[in-house]
Order: structure tokens, then sequence, then C-alpha cells
């Protein structure tokens, strides 16, 4: 069984996966934040700077590509080629209106005759592998019959289903039925995507659907940096190794930023998820948002790794209904 780290914009970055790496065994790979190729076709500093392989990674990295023009994910893709990369992945699943107006991620989904043509164009000229994520709609499930036509087409190495519409965006039940269909009828190799945040849920998931060998695990495993290991069998994480990983993350972001305060706000995206890894979280999460300077929020985290039991599994207060 092989578990991979969604990407998460603003919470997965190059510092994040290293030091995630560094302490929690589990992933087979980190897919990362979509970068989107602009008019002029050059990637900012920023967006290089994560692009730029990192020597110290010792698990495979994949750049995901966020663009509606075959022109423009070509050269993307050949320039990330040329930095060593041996897969880039297609985001179709972004649900943001910014994105979407703009005909692009799950926006992309509302025109397959488009998005064949699309396919049709990067897979007969990239000189790299291509992998897919996308969501099963735009609008209703129903239409995902006609996208797992399409797809079926090209040999995409992975094809990465978000079993939700871009109505959903990540909120309510995961449409299992619709995953159920690109199992039956599709002849990608397949992963799963979507709300999985404890080891009895990916069992669970399993047992119901014992083909599919990939998973992709996003908030779940932000929520338990140990969710991919616990998986394959590895005890969960002790308060110790949370600990180092934490202290570890925010020295790094307090040196990249060149400031504490930088990191601490960073931090705090970090902390929406973990926080449900702690029994009686509620007082100290509070106190963390309200947090206004770096000493504010050290001494909430020493109370928390301090007094607040672990849990052996995340609470996942974030998520809206449970998968199963």
């Amino acid at each position: 069984m092989y578990y991979y780290f969604a990407p998460m914009e603003g919470v997965t970055g190059r510092l994040f996966r290293r030091v995630h790496s560094q302490f929690f065994q589990g992933v087979d790979k980190y897919f990362m934040p979509f970068v989107s190729p602009g008019k002029d076709r050059v990637f900012s500093k920023r967006d290089m700077r994560e692009l730029t392989p990192d020597a110290e990674s010792s698990v495979p990295e994949v750049p995901q590509l966020l663009t509606c023009q075959a022109e423009d994910f070509l050269w993307a893709a050949e320039l990330l080629a040329d930095l060593g990369y041996r897969e880039v992945n297609l985001n179709l699943g972004c649900p943001s209106g910014t994105v979407t107006a703009k005909g692009k991620g799950s926006g992309f989904l509302r025109d397959p005759d488009g998005l064949d043509r699309f396919l049709e164009e990067i897979f007969s000229r990239a000189k790299v592998a291509i992998s897919i994520k996308t969501r099963v709609g735009f609008a209703s499930p129903e239409e995902f019959d006609r996208l797992l036509e399409c797809f079926d087409r090209y040999p995409c190495t992975e094809l990465i289903v978000h079993p939700r519409v871009r109505s959903d965006f990540y909120k309510g039940r995961v449409r299992l039925e619709a995953f159920a269909l690109a199992v039956e009828r599709s002849t990608a190799s397949l992963c799963y995507n979507g709300d999985l945040t404890t080891a009895k849920e990916i069992g669970i998931f399993r047992q119901r659907f014992p083909s599919v060998e990939r998973v992709m695990l996003g908030r779940g495993l932000v929520g338990d940096p140990a969710l991919a290991a616990k998986a394959k069998g590895v005890p969960a994480a002790d308060r110790e190794t949370l600990r180092k990983f934490h202290d570890t993350l925010y020295e790094g972001y307090a040196e990249a930023f060149g400031s504490r305060h930088n990191a601490m706000l960073r931090m705090k995206e970090l902390w929406f998820y973990l926080i449900w890894l702690f029994e009686g979280q509620e007082r100290l999460s509070r106190a963390l948002k309200k947090a206004k300077n770096p000493a504010e929020y050290e001494a909430c985290v020493e109370t928390i790794f301090g007094e607040l039991p672990l849990r052996e599994d995340s609470a996942a207060g974030w998520r809206d209904q449970p998968i199963f």
C-alpha cells in the first residue's frame, strides 16, 4: 500500500516536507502545492525556491501544475523535467472561485470536450510522466462518467480522485459511490483522496476497496503527522517526537522568514489541525488563535505539550462528518 501527502497551500511547503520526512515514516510521495504558469511563462523566484529539488529530501516529490492552456503546461513540464522531476501532476481539483472562474482547477471539469483536447495535446508531447488529481464533477457527480471516459483515453501514471464536486469544497460527506464508479470503470492506476484521518478508517477503506493500492492523505496527515506510518503498522508518535517536529519546523520558519512573528503565523495554520491530537484542547486552541506575539505563542505550546494528554488518534474536529 502506498501513501501520499496531499498538497496543501500554506501548509505543506518545502520546509514542512523536509522536516516531516525527517521525523515521520510512511509517506511514499509528497505532492507539492500547485504552481500556475503565467502569461510570460516565467516562474517567480518564490516558485523556483519551492520547485528546485531538495537535496536533503529522501522521499520523492511531485510538482503540481494548475493551468488550462496546453502550451503553458508543456512549457512548465519541460522546465520541471530539466530540473530532474520524473512526474508532474495536473490539478483538476482546486475549488477556489478565482481559479475556477478562469477555467482552471475544478473549473476545467465544466468543459469535458475542451479538457479532452487539452489532454490529447499534453500527453502526445510531454517529455515527463503525467498524473491527474481530479474531483468527480463541477456541479454534479453525474458528470463523472463522462470525465472517466476522457481520462481513460490517456496514459496517466495515476488518477487521484477526490470524490467531491466543486461546490462541496471540502465539506460534507465524500461521495464514495462516485469513487466506486471509478474503481468499476477506470483502467487507470487509482489513488483515493478524501477525509481519511485514522488508521482504522484507512483499514475500513481498504476492506471496501481492496483493489485500490494508493491513498493520498491531506488534512488527516497534517492533524496526525504519523498517520501514514501508523497505517503501515508503525506505533503512534510519542510526545517527544511531536515536540521535536514542532520545534524544528518553528525554528526553520523563523530562520527562513527572518521573523519569529511570521513563523508563529505559519505555525498557527498547522495547529488548526494538530491541536485535535490532544485531549481537552478547547481552551488552548482559543489561546493559540489569540496569541499576538511569539512569547504568548510559545507559552501556549509549552502548556499543550506539557499538560494535555495525547490522543491515540486525532479527533479531527475540522471535519464535518466521518467518512464511514
